[in-house]
C-alpha cells in the first residue's frame, strides 16, 4: 500500500519535517487558546461512494476553469505588446474577452477590475450550487478578504478619508451589506458612535467572532466602547490585523480537518504553507520597528499563527530573532525554509515575498491533483490572484517603458516553472 506522504509531490517539505509537524501543530486549540470558529458544526465531505452525490458539478466546473488560465503562449504575446491598448487585444483571445471588451480607457488597473469582476462572477456561481459542507468551505475562503475590506474601512475612519473612496478599494471577494460597510467609516465621535461601530463592525459581519476574540484577548479589563476606541487608536492597526488573520487561518484549518478525507491533507498542507508564510513575514517586517523591542516580542509571538510547519519550535525561535542575520538559523526548524531564506542573497531582483509567491504556486498547482476534495477551489482563487497579479505587472511593465522587466512574474501551470523543469531534468 502506497503511504499518504509519498503520493503528494511535496518535494520541498522532509517527511520527516512533515510528520513531526503534524503531530505538534495539527491541532490550533492546543497552544491553550480558546476555540473560537465562525462555524461551530461541520459536516464531512463524504467518499468515493457520496461525494459527486453533492458536489461532483461544482467540482467538474472548478476543474473546467483551470482551463482558462493564461498559458505560455498568451503571456508571451502580452509580454510582446507596445501598448496597454495591444495588450488588451491580445487578451480578447482568452477568457478575459468579453470583460475587456467595452473599455475604452485603459490604465493597469483596469486589467485588476476586470479579472476580479470575472472571478468574483465564477464564485458566485459555484456558491449558487454549492451544498453543506462545501457551501461553508467557500464562504471561509471569502473570510480573509472581509478581514481586509473590514480593516480597510476601520484604517480609513481613523485617516479621515471618505466612505465612498474606501469602499470602491475593497476587495469585491469580500463585499457584505452595503449599509453596514457604509456605517463603519460614519460613526459618530462619541460613546454610543463607538458602541454603535462595535456592534456594527464585530457582530454583524460573517467575520464577527475573529474580532470579538481579539479584544477579549486584547481588552479583557475594558468596560466600556469608549476604550476600545483607545485600541484601534493606539494599536498599530497591522498587527490588528495579523492578529485577525492568525484567528482565522487556525478555524479553517479546524474547518478542513473536520471536512475530512483528501481536502483535510491537501489543505492542512496549503494552510500550514500559508501560516508559515505570515509567521517570517511578520518576523522580518519587525525588525526595526517597536515590535522587536524586548518588551514587545511577546506580542509579536502571539501573531504568529498555531498551525503550520514552523509551528511550535520554529516560531518560537523566530519570537527571538533581533537580526536579519539571526533569520537563517530560526528557520532551520524546516531545512527547505532556511534555504529558501539563504537564497535571496542570490536571487536577482528577487525579494523573499516573490520566492514565497513561487513556492505558493508550486503547492496551489498540486492540489488540482486528486479527486473528491476541496482544495481545487482554494486554489483556483489564489491561482487566479496571481494571474491577475502578472496583468499588473505587465502593463506597469509596458506602461513605464521598462520591457527589461516585464518577464519578472510566475506563470501558472507552465511547462517553463523552474519545478517542472527540475522535474524533467531528474527523470
Amino acid at each position: 500500500m502506497v503511504s499518504r506522504l509519498s503520493f503528494h509531490p511535496y518535494t520541498y517539505l522532509t517527511q520527516g519535517t512533515f510528520l513531526r509537524s503534524c503531530s505538534s501543530s495539527s491541532n490550533p486549540s492546543s497552544s491553550g487558546e480558546a476555540n473560537m470558529s465562525v462555524a461551530s458544526d461541520v459536516m464531512e465531505a463524504g467518499g468515493l461512494g457520496t461525494f459527486n452525490l453533492d458536489h461532483g458539478f461544482p467540482e467538474a466546473v472548478v476543474r473546467g476553469f483551470r482551463s482558462g488560465f493564461l498559458t505560455d503562449y498568451d503571456y508571451h504575446h502580452l509580454t510582446q505588446c507596445e501598448s496597454l491598448e495591444d495588450m488588451k487585444m491580445n487578451l480578447q483571445e482568452t477568457d478575459y474577452d468579453q470583460f475587456m471588451a467595452n473599455e475604452q480607457h485603459i490604465i493597469p488597473v483596469t486589467f485588476r477590475d476586470k479579472a476580479l469582476q470575472k472571478l468574483v462572477q465564477e464564485m458566485e456561481f459555484l456558491r449558487a450550487h454549492a451544498v453543506e459542507p462545501l457551501a461553508t468551505f467557500l464562504d471561509y475562503i471569502s473570510y480573509e478578504f472581509m478581514i481586509d475590506n473590514v480593516m480597510l474601512l476601520l484604517k480609513g475612519t481613523l485617516s479621515g478619508r471618505s466612505a465612498n473612496e474606501l469602499i470602491k478599494q475593497c476587495h469585491p471577494l469580500g463585499l457584505f451589506k452595503e449599509s453596514t460597510m457604509r456605517s463603519i467609516p460614519a460613526f459618530e465621535a462619541s460613546p454610543k458612535g463607538y458602541a454603535d461601530l462595535y456592534q456594527t463592525v464585530l457582530i454583524d459581519t460573517p467575520v464577527g467572532p475573529y474580532f470579538s476574540q481579539y479584544l477579549q484577548d486584547n481588552a479583557e479589563q475594558l468596560s466600556d466602547a469608549s476604550e476600545m476606541r483607545n485600541i484601534l487608536e493606539e494599536v498599530q492597526i497591522e498587527v490588528i490585523k495579523n492578529s485577525l488573520h492568525k484567528l482565522y487561518l487556525e478555524d479553517f484549518y479546524r474547518v478542513c480537518q473536520a471536512i475530512g478525507g483528501e481536502t483535510a491533507e491537501f489543505m492542512g498542507h496549503l494552510i500550514k504553507l500559508r501560516a508559515d508564510r505570515m509567521a517570517v513575514n511578520i518576523a522580518v517586517n519587525s525588525i526595526g520597528t517597536p515590535l522587536n523591542e524586548p518588551a514587545m516580542r511577546s506580542t509579536r509571538h502571539k501573531l504568529f499563527p498555531a498551525v503550520g510547519y514552523l509551528y511550535p519550535a520554529g516560531t518560537a525561535r523566530l519570537a527571538e530573532v533581533t537580526d536579519e542575520g539571526q533569520m537563517e538559523g530560526a528557520l532551520s526548524a524546516v531545512p527547505e525554509y532556511q534555504k529558501l531564506y539563504a537564497s535571496i542573497a542570490g536571487a536577482k531582483d528577487k525579494t523573499l515575498e516573490d520566492l514565497f509567491y513561487e513556492k505558493d504556486v508550486q503547492a496551489l498547482e498540486v492540489a488540482f491533483e486528486g479527486q473528491m476534495h476541496f482544495a481545487p477551489f482554494y486554489a483556483y482563487v489564489k491561482l487566479k490572484q496571481q494571474e491577475i497579479r502578472n496583468l499588473v505587472w505587465i502593463a506597469e511593465c509596458i506602461l513605464q517603458g521598462q520591457k527589461d522587466e516585464i518577464n519578472k512574474f510566475v506563470p501558472i501551470f507552465s511547462d517553463s516553472s523552474p519545478w517542472r523543469l527540475a522535474g524533467k531534468l531528474n527523470r
